[in-house]
């Protein structure tokens, strides 16, 4: 495998994405970077009297799209400041962490941000409904498959904001993987593997 590797990874809630994040981290023995490129950004804007709950409240400040919508990434500060710079100092944060050697990034924008990096090889999780329902009630504190989806409205409307794409296009992955089929740890083993032949 590469000397230096960068994995992001884009999901749908409830589909297990955070902890398949975190098995291929430990897998490959590098570090899972998630809600720290929240603070390193924030610290960068100078911003140090929030709590985690207000930074990703303020990062997430997307409103839904009307029909007279323009992407940020083509027109600039539509969503005012705050948003604006959080985003940017994400961006810069993701950077210099892929620079800076392998490492697992989830959600930010990642796949997106690095998408001209040779190093960087891009994952969307997705799982059937059926599979994020039971998750929601065992592992998401009981919550709905209507709330998962409004999460998920969430992510994608934050996602094509700022980058103009479509959030869980196939097209926009090198690899998509549904987590309903097989064990993470199975998956994991399945995606290294598959990483590996085609970096190679």
């Amino acid at each position: 495998m590469k000397e230096n590797l960068v994995l992001t990874i884009s999901r749908q809630y409830g589909a297990g994405g955070r902890e398949l994040a975190q098995i291929l981290a430990d897998k490959l023995g590098v570090k899972l970077y998630d809600r720290q490129i929240v603070h390193i950004a924030a610290a960068k804007l100078g911003i140090n009297d929030l709590s985690e709950e207000e930074l990703l409240q303020m990062e997430n400040q997307v409103k839904p799209l009307s029909m007279s919508f323009i992407p940020f990434h083509s027109f600039g500060t539509h969503m005012g400041e705050s948003s604006h710079g959080m985003f940017l100092s994400e961006s810069s944060a993701i950077k210099k962490l892929a620079k800076d050697g392998s490492c697992v990034i989830l959600g930010r924008c990642g796949d997106y941000v690095l998408r001209n990096d040779p190093n960087n090889f891009s994952i969307f999780v997705c799982a059937d409904d059926e599979y994020r329902e039971k998750r929601g009630q065992e592992v998401y504190e009981g919550k709905s498959l209507k709330e998962l989806d409004k999460e998920n409205e969430k992510r994608a409307r934050y996602y094509d904001y700022y980058t103009g794409r479509t959030w869980g296009d196939g097209a926009n992955y090198d690899l998509v993987v549904n987590t309903s089929r097989e064990p993470l740890d199975k998956i994991a083993d399945a995606i290294l593997a598959y990483i590996e032949r085609v970096k190679n």
